[in-house]
């Protein structure tokens, strides 16, 4: 008779495991925060109690709220830039390449974590070390966006042109994002965008519609 194995204990996590694990966590709560409560609304006691961690636990690991938030910049790229990657599985080619982008920037200009980055975007206005941060770490999310955006529409993102009307469609559309914050009605930055979209349209044909 073949007695039982033995259970295998599961493996100890390291305490580098452990310390990054926290790190993660707080890093996540942070960007929750930002999004709950605004960026003056994200202490870091809220988001210690967010993260399910101690107050020294949290100054272990960011010794002050600009630790924190400018770790979380970094994060929060790496969360935009995933996203960035994943819109291309939601996305169907189609005989309208300029419709597909624009879906493609609606999308990804979206949900929680969009919230978060207009609030520290604002913050750094007047928190210079914040605003470097942002500086570094958004040319890398924007290369995501355009290697998704042209693995989409390929030859329509060949020329300089067509990157920069790619940046004027993004301007228009966190200008109405921010402008909607204060809007009591949630379908009004849809038809906005839809008819900033119609307006782009004109601009396009010259070099995104050959």
């Amino acid at each position: 008779m073949r007695l039982p194995r033995a259970a295998t204990a599961p493996a100890r996590r390291t305490q580098e495991q452990r310390s990054a694990e926290t790190r993660t966590r707080l890093l996540d709560a942070t960007i929750d925060c930002l999004v709950t409560y605004g960026y003056a609304g994200a202490t870091t006691p809220r988001i210690a109690a967010q993260a399910g961690v101690t107050r020294g636990a949290q100054v272990h690991h960011f010794g002050s709220r600009q630790d924190l938030m400018v770790a979380a910049i970094s994060h929060l790229a790496q969360r935009r830039v995933q996203t960035a990657i994943g819109e291309l599985g939601r996305l169907t080619l189609g005989d309208d390449p300029i419709g597909i982008l624009f879906d493609l920037l609606w999308e990804f200009h979206q949900g929680p974590l969009a919230i978060a980055v207009m609030e520290l975007w604002m913050a750094g206005r007047t928190d210079a070390h914040l605003a470097a941060e942002m500086r570094r770490v958004e040319p890398v999310v924007n290369d995501a966006l355009f290697e998704a955006i042209a693995r989409t529409v390929p030859d329509e993102l060949r020329r300089e042109e067509a990157r920069q009307f790619v940046y004027t469609a993004m301007d228009a559309l966190r200008g109405i994002q921010v402008a909607n914050y204060i809007s009591d009605d949630p379908e009004r930055a849809r038809r906005r965008w839809q008819r900033a979209c119609a307006q782009l349209r004109l601009g396009a044909g010259e070099f995104l519609d050959e």
